[in-house]
């Protein structure tokens, strides 16, 4: 089966929560992590906003069904990726890399300087799999307030203390 990646559009996000509830089940696999399959996911109204701002894309396959997608928001020079999932059942096909390259190559069209995200530091399709795409980990003690802000908001909301990171990949033209 072959798969297209698109910018979204409004009637996309609705079907955006479901798809996010479906890759959060491979969580299940990490007992100390099995919580998150069953935690909240962006709203559709969040995704919507995202849409509005061409900051999400979809993969999509050939009957136009939505396999996942990657909802991000300008802050400042960079794109932030608030959220990329695949459903569960078509993982493993490189959709999570060509939603990514999407992400980027719209963000270097833009003149913005990186994308970034924060994710678990050990999860074998987290952290590492967003280094074997061009991402770097940036050092606990960082400058950048905004994602500190981010990860401080992260432990109170649950996730255990230090198994969060954030990322960035800087855009080049």
């Amino acid at each position: 089966m072959s798969f297209s990646i698109r910018e979204a559009v409004d009637d996309d996000a609705r079907f955006l929560p479901a798809i996010e509830r479906s890759a959060g089940q491979a969580f299940r696999s990490v007992p100390e992590l099995a919580w998150v399959a069953d935690d909240g996911v962006m709203s559709v109204d969040a995704h919507r906003a995202c849409i509005a701002t061409r900051t999400c894309w979809v993969a999509v396959d050939e009957q136009g069904r939505i396999a996942g997608f990657l909802s991000a928001q300008p802050c400042g020079q960079d794109l932030h990726i608030l959220e990329m999932s695949v459903a569960l059942d078509r993982q493993g096909r490189g959709l999570g890399r060509r939603l990514l390259s999407a992400a980027y190559d719209d963000a270097r069209k833009l003149g913005l300087s990186g994308l970034t995200l924060t994710t678990f530091r050990t999860i074998p399709w987290n952290a590492p799999f967003y280094q074997k795409s061009g991402f770097y980990l940036l050092p606990s003690d960082m400058p950048d307030a905004r994602l500190a802000a981010v990860l401080r908001e992260e432990a109170q909301a649950g996730f255990p203390p230090g198994s969060r990171c954030a990322m960035r990949c800087d855009v080049v033209d």
